[in-house]
């Protein structure tokens, strides 16, 4: 980690995720479109772009990410869904992008500056579907166990999502987070995104030098993946992989493809690079 890199706090790789975002949506063969996304990024964003170690022939695994979520939540709002809870909520702006029920309640729960930033590059625009947003610190558990409570009160069948958002947490505080959510009867679908500690290694030998010392760490990568939170109420309903997503959309770089073919256990991936977009269903 320097001392003062570009990346000072968990919010500016919200920056980051927005830029990878907008230059999907500027593909011609784009696999979603996100208009919003350079907007939100602005300067900043660029320029952590353009200075952290990571190779425009990778941008395939922030396209299958977003595509994955993107799809987990259409499926679950066309069955039925009445809110999303959108965790870490950062500059998505699915709310504003996607063709969404406009009876959905969608809650954005993220911290004071970054929920201002974006109501402020938005505050033009109008969403799809009914937009909340909560100020909060996820980190606070005693506030966040009120809110969650508040919202499942309101709900009868929500999906939680947290996107990009596990990988800074502890084991322990992804423990605690899941148990929290488990106990909100409403909350009975969560969609997430996971790492296996081989891919944690390398993204972390990565983006150090642009990480200043004070800023979150990458640490959460569960050895047997999804497993992880069985044991806090919640099971895998389904499990994809970013790898074998894009290799379906054919947008691997040729000398991936053989390794697109490989079988895969995200249970037990270990020291091989993995991330995948898990829905989790409340046990």
């Amino acid at each position: 980690m320097s001392e003062t890199g570009l990346v000072q706090h968990v919010s500016d790789a919200a920056l980051w995720t927005a830029i990878h975002r907008a230059k999907e949506s500027e593909r011609p063969d784009a696999k979603f479109q996100d208009s919003f996304a350079r907007r939100l990024a602005g300067e900043r964003g660029e320029q952590i772009a353009a200075a952290i170690a990571f190779p425009e022939a990778d941008s395939w695994s922030w396209m299958a990410r977003t595509l994955l979520f993107d799809q987990f939540i259409r499926e679950q709002a066309a069955q039925g869904i009445d809110m999303v809870v959108n965790l870490g909520a950062g500059l998505d702006a699915r709310p504003y992008r996607m063709p969404l029920p406009d009876s959905l309640t969608w809650v954005e729960i993220d911290l004071p500056d970054i929920l201002a930033y974006k109501q402020e590059i938005l505050r033009a625009d109008e969403p799809r579907c009914k937009l909340e947003r909560i100020e909060l610190d996820l980190a606070d558990v005693a506030k966040r166990r009120t809110v969650f409570e508040s919202l499942g009160n309101r709900a009868k069948r929500a999906l939680v999502i947290t996107e990009g958002v596990l990988i800074y947490l502890t084991a322990g505080d992804a423990g605690v987070l899941a148990d929290d959510l488990a106990v909100i009867p409403a909350f009975q679908f969560w969609a997430l995104d996971l790492a296996s500690p081989g891919l944690l290694r390398m993204l972390r030998a990565r983006a150090q030098e642009q990480f200043s010392r004070g800023a979150t760490p990458l640490q959460f990568a569960p050895g047997n993946g999804p497993e992880f939170f069985r044991a806090h109420r919640w099971r895998a309903m389904r499990v994809e992989s970013l790898l074998k997503t894009a290799a379906r959309l054919d947008r691997l770089p040729e000398a991936m493809r053989a390794e697109a073919l490989q079988p895969e256990d995200p249970a037990n991936m270990g020291e091989q690079p993995w991330a995948g977009v898990c829905l989790l269903k409340r046990s």
